[in-house]
């Protein structure tokens, strides 16, 4: 392991430093940062070195830091970094230090990093903060529903002892932040460089995730290629704490979307996918992984992104082989371009189309929301259904079995100023299903759907929900 040491006072925490800071890390493996005393300091203190401490370990390049009475050249003969990184105000000065580094074969290094800092700073605090849900609660809905929080969070208070099934999709996002550099001159394109990426789970994994941060015991089955992402994503789910299930296909990779952004706006998304159906052995396999837990579950998710993962074949077998053991099944079909149909999930107790996907599988471009809902939902034999419509908000359409007053009723978006609408509709299918499978209504269900998605379009990429962020929207 290569280590990294570099000193300062760090008064204040600013541009110039966290360049610098950037640049050691690029150096090696792990960064240390001594922070000087008030004591030793030979700077004007304006920040108390415990809080300068504080600074300095809020930074994500740094590894470990202290705090130090020693000059540079006893932290050198100390703990012997591999590399020691100085300002370049310091480069053709005496740096004494220099000497006992190439005594055991160190490195001393000036720079004051590059001025990308500032894109990725941008990044991380996007990471970092969340806009969370900037609407109240839909008063009236709940009132003509007779909803209370005592009631959601009666139900929440289940979601522990589910025992959920996703199969589905995987996608791995990758947000890629990058520098503009300006417009080519050889032709006209935007020029960019990238200075920081991060990745997410997504697809159907990140459903699984959303199940498994609100609590319940969740067993995620796909297919994915056989590379480098695909272990990556088994890694990151069992981290999040979910049964892991991802069946090689050596055919194909496992999906990639990338989106590369400047500025906190998207610039360019590339997709890595294959959206050919597996094999027919595949497809057995698929259905032996679920057939060795459908004893054990009460709610079966399909999540499909149209990849190829969920041929009609799997669905039929899946879908009886749930109604087999009585078990609640829910589908949400999601549609690149006219690809997809959500009208092939037959019986299901719940399912969760955007507008535009109903009307692809109804071939239907002219009836009312209400009339294509209808339709959806009598030619799938779906209990209810969820029509997404964005910034709209959602349509609850219900089969009007236990309240025939509100059959039809509309719950608007609880987020006015989303960051990033992906994943929005995942967050809404699994807190939705989990709340129908807990014994909520359907119009509870959506509600909790709603808030759920409220949270997840507040924060920039895939980030599983978790079940102490509903309890506080709700008792907020």
């Amino acid at each position: 392991m290569k280590r990294v040491l570099v000193s300062g006072v760090f008064n204040v925490l600013h541009p110039g430093h966290i360049r610098l800071l950037r640049f050691a890390k690029e150096c090696g493996d792990r960064l240390t940062v001594a922070v000087q005393s008030d004591q030793t300091s030979n700077q004007p203190i304006h920040v108390a070195d415990n809080l300068r401490l504080e600074g300095v370990l809020s930074n994500t390049y740094v590894d470990e830091a202290f705090i130090t009475d020693e000059s540079v050249e006893s932290l050198v003969q100390r703990l012997k970094p591999d590399v020691l990184v100085k300002g370049r105000e310091h480069e053709g000065k005496e740096n004494p230090e220099e000497i006992l580094l190439k005594a055991y074969g160190g490195e001393l290094l000036f720079d004051s990093g590059e001025i990308s800092f500032s894109s990725l700073d941008l990044l991380q605090k996007e990471l970092q903060q969340s806009t969370g849900c900037t609407h109240q609660l839909p008063q009236s809905y709940m009132e003509r529903h007779k909803i209370t929080a005592s009631k959601l969070i009666e139900h929440i208070s289940a979601f522990p002892s589910l025992r959920i099934a996703v199969v589905g999709d995987l996608i791995m996002d990758e947000y890629i932040t990058c520098d503009p550099l300006g417009m080519s001159q050889e032709d006209p394109t935007i020029v960019v460089t990238p200075v920081d990426n991060q990745l997410f789970v997504g697809g159907a994994g990140i459903v699984s995730a959303h199940a498994a941060g609100l609590g319940a015991r969740v067993n995620f089955i796909s297919v994915t290629g056989s590379d480098p992402m695909q272990e990556q994503a088994q890694t990151m789910l069992r981290e999040m704490g979910v049964d892991v299930c991802l069946i090689a296909d050596h055919h194909r990779p496992t999906t990639l979307k990338q989106r590369y952004r400047s500025r906190g706006k998207t610039l360019l998304r590339v997709s890595h996918l294959h959206q050919s159906d597996i094999s027919q052995k595949l497809q057995d396999q698929l259905l032996q992984q679920l057939e060795a837990v459908i004893s054990d579950i009460d709610l079966l998710v399909f999540s499909d992104f149209n990849y190829g993962c969920l041929p009609d074949n799997v669905v039929e077998k899946m879908t009886r082989l749930a109604k087999k053991y009585q078990i609640c099944t829910v589908a949400d079909s999601q549609s690149s371009s006219q690809i997809g149909d959500v009208s092939r999930y037959k019986h299901m107790d719940l399912l969760t189309p955007t507008e535009r996907e109903a009307r692809i599988a109804m071939r239907d471009h002219s009836s009312g929301l209400v009339v294509l809902a209808e339709k959806l939902r009598q030619s799938t034999a779906t209990i209810d259904i969820l029509l997404k419509l964005g910034e709209e908000g959602v349509l609850i359409h219900a089969s009007g079995d236990g309240d025939p007053e509100f059959v039809t009723d509309r719950i608007v978006a609880l987020n006015t100023s989303p960051k990033d609408v992906a994943g929005a509709g995942d967050s809404m299918l699994i807190t939705a299903a989990m709340m129908l499978r807990a014994g909520g209504s359907i119009w509870e269900a959506a509600l909790l759907g709603s808030i759920a998605a409220s949270l997840q379009v507040g924060r920039l990429g895939n980030q599983p929900l978790q079940l102490q962020e509903l309890l506080e929207s709700i008792n907020g």
